[in-house]
């Protein structure tokens, strides 16, 4: 057998039995099922048997790494129900793996699936500093804090090798510009040098998302993060740095982690968390149907009643985008998960206080060329 294409999806059952027992092998430690055809495709693909019995050349899935030239690297939202309106990233793709991300939809802005293609095929953008430089040199830039790690993960696996977060953390912190980070990672430790002046300054706060306690539901929901163990040392880390760190029980799968709200707040805040959020699991466009792969294939006994739940919080819908709902959610289980979450976190003292990172530090990068100040 070899892997083959089809112009259009197949009602082929035999077809469909091969395509499921090419999967194990082609995309061990991975988080989506299948390749889903973006949106914008003219055809669809699925896995088909050719008949040439060569199933066993299949290689592994590895990650390929393309160079991105951007031309500005600050990207500007004006979403009434979220906290930042500028943020960065470094990279295009996200190599944890998790079948709900909410990103996985812009990767067919590139051609590409939002299935396997964004776990394995990134954009790397090297230049990212260099532009962030030119950005806050311009005229006229008014500073506020830049999110970073809102939309794909600053700290994957592959910024080992890049350091392109790292290197925009030092442009950052030259220029006294606040940031808030998100990640899954317990490589943020690694910028430890960076960010704890940061945070003398009032520059930073950061945020760990831990999904699950169980190392084997977070393995299935995030292949490739770093171990709740991890994470929860990171919290540790950041938090004897002087950091300010929250804990995120981000995204909330009803049915699936939704049991663990409030060990998982208990466990960041004895880790050293001053703060905590959630987010209710959202399946925008092509997300909804890799999500219910993925979820028939490894909960096939109550897969049917986590999308009965969603949609109870979602109108109906699988999935609603109508600000300050889209996160939370509506009706009584939506209702219910909202008030566990606050009575936890006030029980163990989340959130009790607001950090407003400073804007009044802030001092322009000075352009390759460019005349300094006076005063």
């Amino acid at each position: 057998m070899a892997l083959g294409q089809a112009n259009s999806a197949s009602e082929d059952g035999w077809a469909e039995e091969v395509s499921t027992a090419l999967r194990p092998l082609v995309r061990r430690g991975r988080g989506a099922v299948s390749n889903e055809t973006g949106r914008y495709e003219k055809q669809t693909r699925q896995l088909v048997d050719d008949g040439w019995e060569s199933l066993d050349e299949l290689p592994r899935l590895r990650t390929e790494v393309t160079i991105e030239r951007p031309r500005k690297i600050i990207t500007r939202n004006a979403s009434p129900d979220i906290s930042f309106d500028r943020s960065i990233n470094p990279y295009r793709g996200c190599e944890h793996g998790c079948a709900y991300c909410f990103a996985r939809p812009t990767h067919a802005y590139m051609g590409l699936s939002p299935g396997l293609d964004f776990e394995t095929r990134l954009f790397a953008k090297p230049d990212a500093a260099k532009l962030l430089e030119k950005e806050l040199a311009a005229p006229g830039y008014e500073v506020r804090p830049i999110a970073i790690g809102t939309n794909t993960d600053p700290y994957q696996p592959v910024e080992r090798q890049y350091r392109i977060m790292r290197d925009v953390l030092e442009v950052l912190a030259a220029a006294n510009h606040p940031v808030g980070i998100v990640t899954k990672s317990a490589l943020v430790l690694r910028d430890l040098d960076i960010l704890a002046p940061m945070a003398e300054k009032g520059l930073v706060k950061v945020g760990l998302s831990v999904t699950s306690l169980d190392h084997k539901l977070s393995r299935l929901m995030e292949p490739r993060a770093s171990t709740p163990a991890k994470r929860l040392e990171a919290i540790s880390g950041l938090s004897e740095a002087g950091i300010p760190v929250s804990i995120m029980t981000a995204p909330i799968v009803p049915a699936i982690n939704d049991n663990e709200i409030e060990r998982l707040l208990e466990a960041g805040a004895a880790a050293g968390a001053t703060s905590a959020g959630y987010v209710l699991l959202r399946l925008p466009l092509e997300v909804a149907p890799i999500f219910k792969e993925w979820l028939k294939e490894n909960f096939p006994d109550r897969a049917e009643h986590v999308l009965s739940l969603m949609r109870s919080m979602r109108g109906g819908k699988d999935y609603d985008a109508a600000w300050h709902e889209r996160q939370r959610g509506r009706g009584p289980y939506a209702w219910q998960i909202g008030r566990r979450f606050e009575l936890a976190a006030k029980r163990l003292r989340l959130n009790e206080r607001r950090y407003d990172m400073r804007t009044d530090l802030f001092s322009p990068p000075v352009p390759v060329g460019g005349q300094l100040k006076l005063f």
